[in-house]
This record gives C-alpha cells, sequence and structure tokens, in this order.
C-alpha cells in the first residue's frame, strides 16, 4: 500500500474511533504495518495538516491518536453549538434518549447493547442539550457512569413526570419505533416554537 492511501487509511481510522483515539500498536496490527512506520506516518500527517491549514489535527493523549479540532477555531464551534438550528436531534440522538427515558438509569455500554451501535456522541449531544445527566456510577469493574433524563426533558417533551412517557411497545418494531419518536420530537419542537 502506497504511503499516500495509507495516511487516508489512519485518518479514516482515527475519525472512527472518535474520542478514543487509537494506539499506534492498534493501527499497526489493523493496517499490519509496522508500528514504528506508523508512528512516522502519523508525525508526516500531522505536519501536513499544518503546512496546509486543515481545520483538524492529529494528538496523541494518554498514547492514543485522535483527531481534534484546532483550539484557536473554538469561537466558531460554539457558535455553530448555540445556533437555532442546531437545536433538532439526529437520529442516534433520539433513540438513545428514548432508551435512557424508558430504562434509566443506565451505563453508556446498556445502552450500546440496545442500540448495537456506539452512543459516545449520541450522549455527548444529550448532555449539552442538557436532556440527560450524569445520574451515579455502577457497581463493578470500572464502576462505569449512570445516565438519566432531566428536568428540561420533562419540560422539552411536556411531561409532568416519567411516567407521562407511552408504554413502551410490547413487540417493538424499530422503524415505527423511529417513526414515533420522530412524531414525538416534532410535536415537542411545534410546541416549544408557538
Amino acid at each position: 500500500m502506497d504511503y499516500d492511501k495509507l495516511k487516508g487509511v489512519i485518518e479514516g481510522l482515527l475519525f472512527i474511533s472518535g474520542d478514543e483515539g487509537l494506539a499506534a500498536k492498534e493501527i499497526s496490527e489493523i493496517t499490519q504495518v509496522p508500528e514504528d512506520e506508523i508512528i512516522d506516518l502519523i508525525e508526516d500527517m500531522k505536519a501536513d495538516f499544518r503546512r496546509a491549514g486543515r481545520g483538524i489535527q492529529i494528538v496523541e493523549v494518554a498514547k492514543a491518536y485522535q483527531l481534534t479540532t484546532l483550539p484557536e477555531h473554538a469561537e466558531y464551534f460554539e457558535r455553530l453549538a448555540n445556533s437555532p438550528s442546531q437545536s433538532t436531534l439526529s437520529q442516534a440522538a433520539l433513540e438513545t434518549l428514548a432508551i435512557i427515558a424508558y430504562k434509566q438509569p443506565l451505563t453508556r455500554t446498556e445502552i450500546e447493547e440496545i442500540r448495537g451501535v456506539k452512543c459516545e456522541k449520541a450522549l455527548n449531544t444529550l448532555i449539552s442539550k442538557q436532556l440527560i445527566r450524569e445520574a451515579g456510577r455502577a457497581e463493578g469493574i470500572g464502576r462505569p457512569i449512570l445516565y438519566a433524563t432531566t428536568k428540561d426533558f420533562l419540560e422539552h417533551f411536556g411531561l409532568r413526570e416519567l411516567s407521562d412517557l407511552p408504554p413502551p411497545p410490547v413487540n417493538l418494531d424499530v422503524e415505527e419505533a423511529r417513526m414515533e419518536a420522530s412524531a414525538l420530537f416534532g410535536k415537542a419542537d411545534e410546541t416549544r416554537n408557538d
């Protein structure tokens, strides 16, 4: 594999690894390229990003490489986060919120087992919108964080208490549940905008 293609593969791997990042050893195992070559390539990619004036950078945190934004662009990201167009929730965030609402408190791992995919970004979105909160720690190895809904969640959806949530379906059809969640969240947005 040529170096430009390998750099693209590494960039993609770092992108999908998110906040957890990947160690050079993991990238080496995935790409089947020696670890010292991976480290050299990442250093070269860092320089490439700087030279090209890219909006992202590669940083090493706790021996794992991550893609991050540049600190000097923070004001623009804050504007995006606070813009009215960002008030809607993605399908992943909606699904994650529904799981938490009905099964709280629960850990990220439990949510991911139900959804079948990672949910770190959705959790971060829901926390930033103050729809969920950290509700303590679970017993067991690592004492993972438990998540639960907030008072803002109840207010946003016009609920007096959690028992006002409609009962979950017995035989869950995922596509039907997605449509119902979209309808519920759409009504909440309309009510809020009136």
